[in-house]
């Protein structure tokens, strides 16, 4: 969430850095937020004055009726009624425009750092670094839908029956497939300096709205009605919320988890090529690393987290692009995200595997999260994630670029996991 304050300070940047992100109603909303908060302000002074003269007056009566002076108390007290009248409705229209201020910092999106491109589809993205080499199929080559179906290790039929669409059903080297990939992705972020977490998969409003999923993801997310409680979209969502209403101390920072969770995302209005298969589903499993950081040192935190995604697609073997998103692409909270995308050889397309992504101050001054510096001062921190990795994906280009006429060829750094070394 956008502080008050900043956007007060910084009018012209912050419009400029909402009308990046394509937010429609920018110079309104932010004029409106200045607005609000003068208004408050002013309303809270007069509030704070009334209820101060009511406590004097009220002193007064005191002393009024020690000295027999009854009339004078009287009078005094008809005085303080009013005076509690006011400042009653006075605390009503406090509360009405502080929830509206509320509203409107809430719906704002992060503003986008400097270095973002300006655009508004993913054809916009800038391409910054492209690695590995690209695997040249046969004709006879099979999209990884084809290749499940001849070796039998991911089920989607099934899914739809016991779920429906997008919920599929690994099985035999398919499912010790995902195992392996989950221990792999765990392993090398234990490697790197992550501390594993195991985390709840059902979460409340309070932490949608902390890391920004709400309300902008209101609607995409599934939603427990009778309990009130969110399916997650990511981990993102509980790792960061352990640290909701939390003062960290500043020898901890930087703060380095990780941890495998199934997702869950209701993908509406989904449909076509694009999404057949592992390419889009209501259900995946991924491995994110959340790390905490002070604002001076996130940037280079980013850097190293991109670093490590990096590192696990060069030792998978897999041909892979980095794109800087452009403001219009880029998520709700984010202030800077690099997309991975890995080269689908028999689908002849990329496909997105991880988002690596700084949110700056955003979720921290939504969670309360702050650390207190040498001088005794509470400073908000900067938060950061990404997928490291997402598992559907990652095992559709496996499967298609390793496949040969002898069967699907398991990456050498997999194969201690799996146990063997192809699917045939």
């Amino acid at each position: 969430m956008l502080q008050t304050s900043f956007i007060k300070e910084n009018r012209d940047l912050v419009i400029a850095g909402l009308s990046k992100k394509h937010y429609p109603t920018a110079e309104i909303d932010v004029d409106r937020t200045i607005a609000l908060d003068d208004t408050r302000k002013k309303t809270q002074l007069e509030l704070d004055n009334t209820l101060a003269e009511s406590n004097n007056i009220a002193k007064q009566i005191g002393d009024l009726m020690r000295q027999g002076k009854k009339e004078e108390a009287e009078k005094a007290k008809s005085n303080t009624g009013v005076l509690k009248e006011k400042s009653k409705n006075l605390e009503t229209q406090l509360s009405q425009i502080e929830a509206e201020l509320k509203d409107l910092l809430l719906k704002m999106p992060n503003l986008p750092h400097s270095s973002v491109p300006e655009g508004k589809t993913p054809e916009e993205n800038e391409n910054i670094e492209e690695a590995g080499n690209i695997v040249q199929l046969g004709v006879d080559a099979l999209p990884h839908w084809d290749l499940i179906k001849k070796y039998d290790i991911i089920d989607f039929e099934l899914g739809n029956k016991i779920s429906g669409a997008g919920f599929p059903v690994y099985k035999g080297k398919g499912a010790k497939l995902q195992r392996a990939l989950i221990n792999f992705f765990l392993d090398e972020a234990e490697k790197a300096g992550y501390k594993e977490v195991q985390v709840p998969i059902l979460v409340n409003a309070e932490s949608g709205y902390g890391t920004g999923n709400l309300p902008d993801k209101d609607g995409q997310m599934y939603y427990a009605n009778e309990d009130g409680l969110y399916l997650i979209p990511t981990a993102e969502v509980p790792i960061t919320n352990i640290y909701r209403d939390v003062i960290v101390k500043e020898e901890e920072l930087p703060i380095k988890n990780t941890g495998y969770t199934p997702c869950f995302r209701r993908e509406a209005g989904s449909w076509g090529a694009h999404v057949r298969g592992l390419n889009r589903l209501h259900q995946f499993d991924k491995i994110e690393i959340v790390q905490i950081a002070k604002p001076e040192d996130s940037y280079k935190v980013h850097a190293e987290m991109v670093a490590h995604v990096r590192s696990l697609l060069g030792k998978l073997g897999l041909p892979y692009r980095i794109l800087r998103l452009c403001g219009g692409d880029m998520s709700f909270s984010s202030a800077l995200t690099y997309d991975f995308e890995t080269w689908s050889a028999a689908q002849k397309r990329w496909l997105e595997v991880s988002s690596v992504s700084n949110f700056e101050t955003f979720q921290a001054n939504r969670l309360k999260l702050r650390y207190k510096n040498s001088e005794g001062k509470n400073i908000l921190l900067h938060t950061l994630n990404g997928s490291a990795l997402a598992l559907p994906r990652i095992v559709a280009t496996l499967l298609e670029n390793n496949q040969t006429a002898d069967g699907v060829v398991i990456p050498e750094v997999l194969r201690k996991y799996t146990g063997f070394d192809l699917i045939s």
